[in-house]
This record gives C-alpha cells, structure tokens and sequence, in this order.
C-alpha cells in the first residue's frame, strides 16, 4: 500500500502517467524522490525544488513526442543518453522533470563515460544503480501505483545498511564516483556499509582518477552540507579514498595539537565542521537577526583550515610542537587544492581567504580598539559574517572555562563591530578622500604618489576613524609638505 504522503506528488504526475499509460509504455518514478518519500514520517513537502526523476521503456523519439502539449519546455541535451529533459510551470513554481529510457549501461576500465545500452526492463535499469535504497521505483502507468523494489531497498533504509544492488565491484567499477557517493549516504542516512562495499572501497580507489574533478567536486560539495558529514568523512579516510582526491586531509590524522590537547589535528578539524551549522540553527539558538552566511564555503573553510599544520610543524623549548604560519601556508595548499578540483575562482577566493584570515581573532587577545576592529572588518571584507561563524566554530575545547571565554570574546567583538558599524560605514571602509579629491588638493597627476598619498589616507581611517572633511585635507597638506615638497 502507497503511503498518504505519496499523494501529492502522485496527483501532480498523473497527467503525464496517462500520456505513456494511452501509448503503450510505462513510467516509473525513480531515485531519491521515491527513497525521501518513504524516509519520511509525515506529508510529502509541497516543495518545487524536488528532483522528479523517472525511466521508461519508451525512447527518446517517443518521451519528446509524449512531451509535447504536455511541457512548458523539452531539452534534449543528454538523448544520446536516453534523456529528456521538460519544464512545466505550476502555480507553485517551476518543475523540471528528467525521463530516461530504461539504461543496462556499464563503464569501460579507461572511460569516464558510459556505454549506454538502453533496456525494456525496469529490473535491468534499477540493477545499474549506485545503492539499494536508490534502486527502487514507483510504476505509475499501473492499475494502481506499485513500488517496484527488487533488491530489498525499503528494508535497507530502515535498518540504515548501505548495499550495492549488484556486487560493489560491478557498481564501482560501472562508475567509480559511487565510491564518494557511499560517503555521502553513510553520513546522511547514518547508514552503516556492509563489510564488502568497504573492502571494494579500500581495493579500487585508485580507479576514482578517471572520474572527472568536477564530478568529484560536486560529490564532495554534497557530502560537506549534509547536516553531518563527520561518518562520511572518516569513510574516506579510513578507506584510502581521500588520497585520490584530497590527501591533505588524512595527513593531518597524525599531527598532535598543543592548543587542542585531546585531539589530532585531523579530529579537531573535522568536530569543526560540525559545528558550522545551517543558519536556521544558528537563529534558533542566537535570535531571528543573526546574520545570513554562505554555509558551503564556511564548511568548506572549515574543512581546510588547518591543512598547512603538517608543513609548518615545528619544536620550541618551552612551548613544545608549533605550527607557525600554518594559515599562511594552509591558503596556498587550499588554493591548490580547490583549483584542482575546479571550483570557481570566487569560491576559491573566498575559502582561501578565510583559511589565511582564521587565526585573525586571536592576534587581538589583549583587546580590541577601534582600530583592530576597523582593520578586522576591513581584512573579512565580504566575509565578515563566514569569519565569525568559522572563528566561532574552531574552538572545540573540553575546557568549559575556556570554552565560555572564548565564546564571550566573540560576543564581545560582534558587539564592538555592531557599535561601530552605527557610526561609521564599516562595511566599505575607505579613505575620507577618494584619487580624484586627492589630486585636486595635491595638484597631482595620476601616479604612484596619488596611491601613496590614499594610503597614508586609509591608515588614518583605520586607526582613528572618520576625521571630517577640512580634518583630512589639513593632514594630507601636512603629510605631503613633511615628505614630499620641495
């Protein structure tokens, strides 16, 4: 029996059932809509951005035929593939719907692509997939909708055990990114992997190198946001995978931390990103106010922002192992990194930069004047609000004391920063004068002393704030007659 909560999304697909139930075909529901259906406890969401995802034995030619009259819009980019894409517009909003041909595809040893060999069988298509608890559909031209779930998918989501619907070698091996998929699932659904998709993990991990390093990204991107991401995380560590595609995480497992006694850099890090929650958390926990953060890049940041401790490991009598200027070299291994696996060049940046800016707060230990917030602020730029989560988030100390007073020196300087920011433009900190007032007043030509005069400009900003128009222009008259006049 269907359960209540598959009703709207039944209602909502019905006529598009109809078309291929009149031609002669069948269409299934697929994927991670029927597996979030059955994981939930109540109604299905009335959520637009829902994957709707089905097979047919229909082809190509005929699902954009069956389309037609039907969808707003049809691409038909992927039909070598067997897939179509369409569009409807709901009241709700837009649906993108994909419908793929029943597929018996495989990979060969040296492709990243596959060899699509279509199939009139739901069995065959659903064998190809990556898990059990994704290999299961809802046939939608029946009598009456039937989950179809031949490799036992609704008993493995709700005993959490994460299986292949072939062997792990035949699933990896028909496509190797399945390997950092398994991660994702485990930390997700907190699903435990049989023994044998471990092993298959451990012993082909080096095939993942054929995998392109955008698919890889976005695998790893996926694996970052999920709530919690730390069984995952350890999956690819433990099994070697990492090493392919992120080395420098499991070097950290062996670096002792002084400042956090209790835990290797490696554990350290990964309860850091834990604790870079998703903002609705942060606002139920801190007030509807707290301030919007790009959740991605700060887990990210988080994940990267010790990875210079092993290059910069050292020795001081008296203080014992040191990691000094590990932010430093953390950016430029993180901007390597990042690179590799090709993202953006502003997530690059910004990832980058906050690796080099997290140890920022804690040069200010003996207070902050003005002038350090002003600098602060202006260092974080765009990404004051992901520094002050990441900072908030790199203290995972036992210590209760500790803990509280470093939680309280944070509070602390966001009240410094909001106080500020009521009397000055924080958020574009900037010299009284700009280059063209800067010549005008000088009589200067366009230079090098036009930058160095905005220069000593921006100095006096950051250290004493907003002086006042003729305030200004009578400093700057004074720096150029001291330095430069004749």
């Amino acid at each position: 029996m269907i359960p209540a909560r598959f009703q709207p999304v039944l209602q909502e697909v019905a006529p598009l059932a109809e078309r291929f139930r009149a031609a002669g075909f069948r269409l299934y529901l697929v994927g991670g809509t029927v597996r979030d259906l059955l994981t939930m406890d109540g109604p299905a969401p009335d959520d637009a951005a829902m994957d709707f995802d089905f097979t047919t034995d229909a082809r190509p030619p005929d699902i954009k035929r069956l389309l037609d009259g039907w969808a707003t819009a049809v691409w038909a980019q992927g039909e070598k593939f067997g897939t179509i894409a369409a569009k409807t517009v709901r009241p709700e909003g837009e649906r993108t719907y994909e419908i793929t041909t029943h597929r018996a595809e495989a990979y060969r040893a040296d492709s990243r692509k596959p060899e699509v060999q279509f199939s009139d069988r739901i069995e065959a298509d659903l064998s190809r997939r990556d898990f059990t608890i994704n290999a299961m559909a809802l046939e939608l031209t029946a009598e009456a909708p039937t989950l179809v779930d031949p490799f036992d998918g609704a008993r493995d989501l709700l005993t959490r055990t994460l299986r292949t619907p072939l062997g792990p070698h035949e699933s990896f091996s028909d496509d190797p990114l399945r390997m950092l998929r398994a991660a994702r699932f485990i930390a997700r659904l907190q699903a435990t992997p049989e023994p044998g998709l471990v092993e298959a993990v451990t012993t082909m991990r080096d095939r993942l190198e054929i995998v392109s390093a955008e698919r890889i990204r976005d695998e790893l991107d996926k694996l970052i946001t999920v709530p919690h991401p730390t069984a995952g995380l350890w999956f690819v560590i433990d099994t070697g995978l990492a090493e392919q595609f992120l080395p420098e995480l499991p070097a950290m497992r062996l670096e002792q931390d002084p400042i956090h006694r209790h835990k290797d850099v490696l554990t350290h890090t990964l309860a850091v990103v834990e604790n870079v929650r998703p903002l609705p958390e942060w606002r139920a926990e801190r007030g509807a106010d707290w301030p919007d953060f790009d959740f991605r890049r700060t887990r990210l940041a988080a994940l990267f922002h010790d990875v210079g401790k092993p290059r910069t490991r050292g020795y001081q009598k008296g203080k014992g192992v040191t990691f000094h200027h590990h932010d430093a070299v953390g950016a430029r291994m993180t901007r390597k990194r990042m690179e590799a696996l090709r993202y953006s060049n502003d997530d690059v940046q910004a990832v980058t930069d906050l690796v080099a800016l997290h140890l920022r707060f804690h040069t200010y230990s003996l207070g902050w004047t003005d002038a350090a917030v002003r600098r602060y602020v202006r260092d974080a730029g765009p990404l004051l609000q992901e520094l002050n989560v990441l900072t908030r988030c790199d203290c995972t100390t036992r210590n209760p004391k500790k803990a509280l007073m470093l939680a309280k020196r944070m509070d602390d300087l966001e009240v410094r920063i909001a106080d500020l920011a009521a009397r000055e433009e924080l958020k574009a900190i900037r010299p009284e004068l700009d280059g063209r007032q800067v010549m005008e007043q000088l009589g200067l030509h366009p230079g090098p002393l036009v930058g160095a005069a905005m220069a000593f400009l921006l100095e006096i900003r950051l250290e004493e704030g907003l002086l006042g128009d003729a305030v200004i222009r009578e400093r700057l008259d004074k720096w150029w007659s001291e330095n430069y006049a004749e």
